[in-house]
């Protein structure tokens, strides 16, 4: 049976911003990761599921906390569940399996933090978790531009600071700023230890 991740999120603060502020963005983001309603669905007007490969699961989500940050006050609140998807239905909102269950349990016990991991192995989830509570020390205060310019590197991979400063029209020491203010850095080393770590679910 195909192991999958199911990312579960709903937006913080929605009620704050007009839908058409910030859902164009969020579908922009979802619409990189797979086709609309069969792999990503927005639902009950705030809330969100997305199914992608394992591996990409942390970074997907980091990428969506980038773009509604760019969006003050919104932020989001994202359960990521790695587990089998059984039954693929037309709809990701109908398809089951215990990526779907981990995700709605994992999103169901977030409570002041904004992110969680369900793997099914109590032992990296207690460290993955770990992790991420240290990393929202970071990510939950990124300002609109910190989270315009990690986003902007999340999406262009291979592009270095120079490169991204021609596309965003900006100076490379403002990039550079905006990387180091962000923790751009060790976001990204904990994003390739949950990479490594997946592998072995």
């Amino acid at each position: 049976m195909k192991t999958i991740a199911v990312l579960t999120g709903d937006i913080v603060s929605s009620r704050s911003k007009l839908a058409n502020e910030w859902q164009p963005v969020l579908t922009r983001i979802l619409n990189q990761y797979g086709k609309e309603p069969t792999d990503w669905e927005i639902f009950r007007g705030d809330s969100f599921q997305i199914r992608v490969a394992p591996e990409h699961a942390l970074n997907v989500a980091i990428h969506i906390k980038a773009g509604m940050k760019q969006v003050p006050p919104l932020d989001v609140r994202i359960a990521v569940g790695v587990g089998s998807g059984e039954h693929t239905a037309n709809k990701i909102t109908s398809s089951t399996g215990s990526a779907f269950i981990l995700s709605g349990e994992c999103f169901d016990a977030l409570k002041k933090q904004t992110m969680g991991i369900a793997t099914g192995s109590k032992k990296l989830d207690e460290v993955l978790n770990l992790m991420l509570s240290l990393a929202a020390l970071t990510i939950d205060n990124w300002s609109p531009t910190v989270a315009e310019v990690v986003k902007m590197a999340i999406e262009h991979p291979a592009m270095n600071q120079e490169g991204i400063a021609s596309k965003m029209g900006k100076s490379q020491s403002s990039i550079s700023e905006a990387l180091k203010r962000g923790g751009y850095d060790a976001v990204m080393r904990m994003e390739h230890f949950y990479r490594k770590q997946i592998g072995s679910v």
